[in-house]
C-alpha cells in the first residue's frame, strides 16, 4: 500500500504517470539507472600513477624520476604501465637509450601538470583546520618562534612541530611539510630551500678522558681537531672529516645515530665531537665541556620544502622566512 502510494505521488499527471510506469517496468526487468560517477577509466587510475607519470615526463628518465620520488625504479615502471593500461594508450616510448613522450603523453602532461597540485590541495582541505607540520632534528632554532607566530597570524593555520632523527627531518618520508635542515642539502634531494641563519661551531670535549688538557682550554683552533679522533653523528650531525683538507683530516673514532648517542660517546672518551653553539646550549652533559672554536666554518641552517607537490601553505611559510631580516 505504501509503495504504491509512493509511485503515485511521483506521477501526478498523465505524462508523469507514464514516466513512473517506465521506471517501474525498468526495475522489474533488473535494469539499473546509469551511475553518473561510474567511469571505468577513472576507476582504474591512482594518484601515485599520475605522480609517477609526471615525474618521468619531466625527467625523461625512469632512473632520475624514481630517485626524485624516493621509490624503486621497478615500482615506478609498474605504476606508469598501469596508468597506460587504464587509459588504453601508450604514453611513453621506451628504448634502452632514451624515454620520450608520445602524442598522447604530451597531451596528458600538458593537462595534468597544472591540475595535480590543485587536486592535492583540494583533497587536503576537507580534512579539518589547516595545519602545517614543521620538522626539525635535535633543536628548533629560536628564530622559528617568531616565524611561526607570524605565519599563524597571517593564515589562521596551525603549526605542528615534528621532531625526527633524520637528515631531512621527515621531508623524505612525508612526515613533515616544511623542515629545518642543518648543513648542506644534497643537490638531488628535490627540495626548495631558503637560508635561515648560520650557527657557529663548538668542540665537545670529554672532561675526564685523555687528553685532559683539552677540557681546560678556553678556545681551540679548527685545524687542531685534525689531530684528534672524531665522534661523528652520521644521521643528524653536520660535522664530518671531509670538512678538513684532504691531507689533514681527523680520524673517525666512532659513529652515532642521534644526539644522545653522540653525547655519550664523547663523554665516554671515544673522541672529540663538534656541534653548534645552539645545540650545545640545549644539551649540557656532566661529562662534557664545550669549547669555543676559532676558524671553524659555520653551519648553514635552511628551511626546506619539496620542490613538487608541496603543502599549499609551505610556500607561504618560506616566503615569510625570506622576508624576515637575518641575524
Amino acid at each position: 500500500m505504501n509503495g504504491g502510494g509512493g509511485i503515485r505521488e511521483s506521477g501526478g499527471g498523465q505524462g508523469d504517470h507514464g514516466g513512473g510506469a517506465g521506471y517501474a517496468a525498468g526495475a522489474s526487468h533488473g535494469r539499473d539507472l546509469p551511475d553518473p560517477l561510474a567511469d571505468p577509466v577513472l576507476d582504474g587510475v591512482e594518484l601515485r600513477q599520475l605522480r609517477g607519470f609526471l615525474a618521468v615526463a619531466e625527467d625523461l628518465s625512469f632512473t632520475h624520476a624514481a630517485a626524485r620520488l624516493r621509490t624503486g625504479q621497478p615500482a615506478l615502471t609498474r605504476a606508469v604501465r598501469a596508468l597506460e593500461g587504464a587509459l588504453g594508450v601508450r604514453l611513453l616510448e621506451r628504448t634502452t637509450r632514451r624515454v620520450a613522450l608520445t602524442d598522447a603523453g604530451r597531451r596528458l602532461y600538458a593537462d595534468l601538470a597544472p591540475l595535480l597540485p590543485r587536486l592535492t590541495a583540494a583533497l587536503r582541505s576537507p580534512a579539518g583546520p589547516a595545519l602545517l607540520r614543521l620538522g626539525f632534528t635535535s633543536l628548533l632554532p629560536a628564530a622559528c618562534r617568531a616565524l611561526i607566530a607570524d605565519f599563524e597570524a597571517a593564515t589562521g593555520a596551525g603549526v605542528r612541530l615534528v621532531r625526527r632523527d633524520a637528515p631531512l627531518a621527515g621531508l623524505e618520508t612525508g612526515e613533515s611539510d616544511v623542515a629545518v635542515v642543518r648543513g648542506e642539502v644534497p643537490a638531488d634531494a628535490g627540495l626548495r630551500t631558503v637560508p635561515l641563519l648560520r650557527e657557529p661551531r663548538v668542540a665537545a670535549v670529554p672532561r675526564t678522558a685523555a687528553p685532559e688538557a683539552l677540557a681546560r682550554r678556553r678556545v681551540l683552533d679548527w685545524a687542531e681537531l685534525a689531530e684528534l679522533p672524531l665522534v661523528v653523528n652520521t644521521v643528524t650531525g653536520t660535522t664530518r672529516p671531509d670538512l678538513w683538507p684532504a691531507d689533514r683530516r681527523p680520524r673517525p673514532a666512532c659513529t652515532a645515530g642521534n644526539v644522545d648517542e653522540w653525547l655519550e660517546a664523547v663523554a665516554a672518551g671515544h673522541g672529540v665531537g663538534v656541534t653548534t653553539e645552539a645545540v650545545a646550549a640545549r644539551h649540557p652533559h656532566p661529562g662534557i665541556r664545550y669549547v669555543r672554536l676559532k676558524n671553524a666554518p659555520p653551519v648553514p641552517v635552511r628551511l626546506a620544502l619539496p620542490a613538487r607537490d608541496a603543502h599549499p601553505l609551505a610556500a607561504h611559510f618560506l616566503a615569510l622566512a625570506t622576508a624576515r631580516p637575518r641575524p
